[in-house]
């Protein structure tokens, strides 16, 4: 940590400086802006257009959109509903969750790119005094003074950055500039796969989202309207192997997975067409020490089986905002505040990354292993022909373990007329 002595060329206080601009660090900025709590969040992108993201918006947190007021705004924007989760087994279909038990407004797992829903959150908050987005701002160290952590330094296009703030939240995924400075303890759990992702042409006719699975093949298939989103998963490790055996041999592995894409994975030109997921799945045995606080990807990566880790972070976000907006409009934020995040949150991120380490060891690697002729399993059949099981995994993979509801109230009477003067400007 560099000691706050070392001043960079510009200096701002805050009171909550939120580091990274994903999911969690949008939702929370934007909450705490709400709740009237001075916020900056500092994302080291010029924007959020970045493909090969998780774009899953799930039931849970379309209820939370809902509990702002904002749900019919954010589905105006590009999406796709998907409201069953099909997966196609060797030559069979089987339904393995569907969301139509859920209040219809949010039946359904929303498919929208996660630019669209950055923008929106940033938006949101920009309709707040108290909420500023720094773009561009590459935080690169903690500030520590007293014994706890009083802000950090950044890179920006205008020169270095420093940001006091009461409390910093490391929001900044599974690569953590903040855990790392903070010398947080990592427990890596592990994952035996890693993830190959393009994009192909889709045509209307064509199904929606699903997976499929053939002997020694998993792809799942994202439909993103006028084109597929497409993952391929490897062996962890497999990304040079799957490269030395050429394009033409890679492309052949699409169309064997998905016969109806063959005449046009020729649209993957090179393999700069192809992004590699590393997959992780870890958690750090403490997420906070006195001045911060991670949540997110930042505090435990998820495998991207089952979409969740978007909405795990969201959920993240709110219990956060619900906690700790009134002790930091106080400014009585303690380290035993931040403790009590930890606690709510770690029992729901604990049991889905137990599950998705059994999914990963009992159904992937084996997939991925095989050379037999696949069939769905007994438990899948049952399922699939009896459609009030299906509603036990919706309701796991969409609404999750501890779904969370937003608290943190609207902010002041002053801050809501400078929120419709923002909006009167316009």
């Amino acid at each position: 940590m560099n000691a706050a002595a070392s001043g960079p060329a510009k200096t701002v206080k805050t009171t909550c400086c939120v580091v990274g601009g994903g999911p969690a660090g949008m939702m929370l900025g934007f909450l705490l802006a709400r709740a009237g709590v001075d916020v900056a969040v500092l994302e080291k992108h010029a924007d959020f257009l970045r493909d090969f993201r998780g774009d899953t918006i799930h039931p849970s947190t379309l209820c939370m959109m809902e509990e702002l007021g904002l749900l019919d705004e954010l589905l105006e924007l590009p999406n796709n509903p998907v409201r069953k989760l099909d997966v196609e087994i060797g030559d069979e279909t089987v339904t393995i969750a569907n969301f139509s038990f859920l209040p219809p407004e949010r039946a359904f797992i929303a498919m929208m790119p996660q630019w669209h829903f950055l923008n929106f959150l940033a938006e949101q908050g920009r309709r707040y005094p108290s909420f500023h987005l720094h773009m561009q701002a590459n935080v690169t160290d903690l500030v520590e003074r007293d014994g706890r952590v009083a802000g950090v330094t950044a890179e920006t296009p205008d020169g270095p950055l420093q940001v006091d703030a009461d409390l910093v939240v490391g929001c900044d995924g599974r690569h953590s500039t903040t855990r790392e400075r903070a010398g947080f303890e990592v427990e890596d759990i592990g994952a035996p796969i890693d993830v190959l992702w393009m994009r192909v042409s889709r045509r209307p006719d064509e199904p929606g989202t699903g997976g499929r699975l053939q002997a020694g093949s998993f792809l799942v298939m994202l439909d993103r309207g006028d084109y597929w989103q497409l993952a391929y998963v490897i062996p962890k490790g497999g990304a040079d192997r799957v490269r030395a055996q050429g394009l033409p041999a890679f492309r052949k592995l699409i169309a064997e997975g998905a016969p109806f894409l063959a005449p046009r994975v020729d649209e993957i030109k090179s393999w700069d067409d192809v992004k590699l997921l590393t997959v992780a799945i870890d958690r750090l045995r403490k997420w906070h020490e006195p001045g911060l606080l991670c949540i997110g990807d930042a505090a435990h990566a998820m495998s991207p089986i089952g979409g969740v880790g978007i909405n795990l972070a969201v959920q993240d976000a709110v219990a956060t905002a619900n906690l700790l907006w009134k002790p930091l409009k106080e400014g009585t934020v303690t380290e035993a505040d931040l403790a009590r995040i930890q606690k709510r949150r770690e029992f729901p991120m604990r049991v889905i990354q137990r599950l998705q380490v059994l999914a990963q060891n009992n159904v992937v690697k084996p997939v991925l292993q095989s050379t037999a002729p696949l069939t769905p399993p007994w438990a899948l059949r049952i399922v699939n022909g009896c459609p009030w099981l299906q509603q036990f995994p919706a309701r796991l993979i969409g609404v999750g373990v501890r779904p969370e509801h937003v608290h943190s109230p609207a902010a002041s009477a002053s801050a809501k007329e400078s929120r419709a003067s923002t909006i009167a400007a316009r």
